[in-house]
């Protein structure tokens, strides 16, 4: 979840182009357990950008080892995060 967590982070960031923090994460699914071992992949699309939001899905991809040519999703959830200043006040993200 930290790894999903800082995909959606990353992604959040690069649009709003600020920092941001993570304000709430909701719609967590399990699919199937991340193994050792395993090769985990996280991938982050822009779901919605209010005037300080931004909504991340994000899903993670596991590849084990035995079987590296088909990935798996094994979790999937939805993060928010909050454009913040350089004092970690809320702030508005800036329109495309």
């Amino acid at each position: 979840m930290s790894q999903m967590d800082i995909a959606g982070g990353i992604t959040a960031e690069m649009r709003a182009g600020c920092r941001v923090a993570t304000v709430a994460v909701k719609g967590m699914d399990f699919h199937v357990p991340v193994a050792v071992g395993d090769i985990v992949s996280c991938y982050a699309d822009i779901q919605n950008v209010g005037r300080s939001s931004i909504t991340v899905l994000v899903e993670a991809w596991v590849l084990r080892r035995r079987d590296i040519h088909n990935p798996i999703k094994a979790t999937e959830g939805v993060f928010t995060y909050v454009a913040i200043d350089d004092e970690g006040v809320k702030k508005s993200v800036p329109p495309e």
